[in-house]
């Protein structure tokens, strides 16, 4: 993973073109606290995304666009997922009163399947982190030999959806795809230092939780 880093960062930096030479500007979002490397100012639009399970959620998507090339940053706000849910006419008897849960704790895999459904050829598709946020991310040729960079990232009940298409033989956009950053209310950088959010509770056992109870105790 290392490598292919440093093998982005050395295709980008040894291409001379018009593109590279109108530099890199960091645009921030203090509404959905995140930072990114782009050639331009970002554009945000209010929109919705379908969830996986059947939910609208409230979006936001950025974008920038170079002439054939486009750049864009989609943000899909989970925050209110149990409330959207369970106020949703299209629930069906066989809907398990977690899926709520599930839809989050699923999206990067969702959006990533979404990405992949698209078309072309997915050329690379892996686990990624930055910062230890966990994500994914994916190469993507597509059929008419542009160039998609994505990568998807879950921070805080948000899915952060990052792309790049490029017409072919434009400088690969990898530094868009690395270059995401998030940041606190004060605009600092949110960086972990270890994976203890990943550490699972396990529930009590029915048995003995039945145990407890028979035997008068509290529980």
């Amino acid at each position: 993973m290392c490598f292919l880093r440093l093998l982005i960062a050395a295709s980008v930096f040894c291409f001379v073109g018009p593109t590279f030479a109108q530099g890199w500007v960091q645009f921030t979002s203090e509404l959905d606290r995140f930072q990114i490397q782009s050639l331009g100012e970002l554009e945000m639009h209010e929109t919705t995304f379908d969830s996986e399970y059947g939910a609208v959620m409230p979006s936001r998507v950025y974008t920038y666009e170079d002439g054939p090339n486009h750049y864009s940053v989609t943000v899909v706000d989970y925050t209110d997922a149990e409330r959207i849910h369970a106020e949703r006419l299209n629930r069906s008897e066989a809907d398990y009163e977690l899926y709520w849960e599930i839809d989050v704790r699923a999206s990067v895999a969702y959006a990533a399947t979404n990405l992949r459904n698209r078309g072309g050829e997915v050329t690379y598709d892996a686990y990624h982190y930055i910062d230890r946020i966990e994500g994914q991310q994916l190469q993507i040729t597509n059929n008419d030999l542009s160039r998609t960079y994505a990568a998807i990232y879950l921070h805080d009940s948000k899915l952060y959806i990052v792309e790049a298409t490029v017409a072919r033989g434009s400088i690969p956009p990898g530094f868009f795809q690395q270059s995401m950053q998030w940041i606190d209310e004060n605009g600092d950088r949110i960086r972990y230092q270890n994976y203890s959010d990943a550490v699972k509770v396990r529930d009590v056992p029915a048995s003995y939780a039945t145990e407890i109870i028979d035997h008068g105790r509290e529980f």
